[in-house]
């Protein structure tokens, strides 16, 4: 199994490894190899498949928020891979409430320990009409074998009014589905509100490139200046599916639904282009 990874050979490598769970395989080698075949916390970003060093992406997405304007948003975004993590340059650009507004961000992954990893992001908007002046994200991700990992982070974004997003995370690996459970606490001046989504997605194609996903979320505010008597409720979910039709190039579609009891029901479709070498 370790040969066949080395060799880029991601599948026959997970063939090998459940042939080898069946006749009762186990110990630190084996739960190393399990670990190290299973795509890092849902982040494709996080790895890319041996052989390649480059990644880009071009995604666009539309949003119908019932009686108002139709939000549209792009990103693009160039990352190289190294040895211990990767980095990337990504260019935003967004069209709501009849504004526009542009950023920039450098988003990197870097490896720490063993069976851990962080992510590091910093995004500037200059004109902040619509996105923050300064963003940025620390996240730090921990595997504790058998498939499962937990990760621990905040998003600071700099608005008028500072909002931080603390999340904490809990996966499982089983076979090829992936499932988290992710809880989020935001936090701003004289606000506060919380999270919750459950994502499953299956790699049915046995590698880590090519996947369906189903994620749910719900979601509460307390806010003294709203216009529901300072609670909302909110809910939504999605689904995605991606795929690499050859090794290089790969594709990207997806739907979303929100519903919010203080704002119009949402529904948005996003597409993506990817490649790599």
């Amino acid at each position: 199994g370790r040969a066949l990874r080395a060799l880029g050979r991601t599948a026959e490598a997970r063939a090998d490894l459940d042939k080898a769970r069946a006749l009762g395989a186990s110990g630190d080698a084996f739960d190393a190899l399990a670990d190290a075949l299973q795509p890092r916390a849902g982040n494709p970003d996080a790895t890319i498949a041996a052989g390649y060093t480059w990644a880009a992406s071009l995604s666009s997405g539309w949003t119908d928020v019932g009686n108002g304007s139709r939000w549209n948003d792009q990103t693009a975004s160039v990352r190289h891979y190294m040895k211990g993590g990767s980095l990337a340059f990504e260019t935003l650009r967004a069209h709501r409430f009849g504004e526009h507004d542009y950023a920039w961000a450098l988003d990197g992954y870097a490896n720490l320990w063993p069976g851990a990893y962080a992510n590091l992001r910093y995004q500037r908007g200059a004109a902040a009409r619509l996105f923050p002046a300064n963003a940025g994200r620390a996240e730090l991700y921990q595997s504790f074998g058998n498939g499962w990992e937990a990760s621990v982070g905040d998003d600071v974004l700099g608005f008028a009014a500072r909002v931080n997003i603390y999340g904490v995370g809990i996966a499982k690996y089983t076979g090829d589905w992936y499932v988290q459970l992710r809880h989020q606490n935001i936090v701003a001046a004289g606000s506060h509100g919380t999270g919750d989504r459950l994502l499953a997605r299956w790699y049915y194609a046995g590698d880590a490139d090519t996947y369906a996903e189903v994620s749910v979320n719900s979601g509460r505010s307390d806010d003294p200046l709203s216009l529901v008597g300072g609670q909302g409720r909110s809910g939504g979910g999605s689904v995605t599916w991606v795929r690499y039709w050859t090794p290089a190039w790969g594709t990207r579609v997806g739907a979303t639904f929100a519903r919010a009891s203080d704002a119009d029901d949402q529904r948005g479709v996003t597409v993506a282009l990817y490649r790599r070498w």
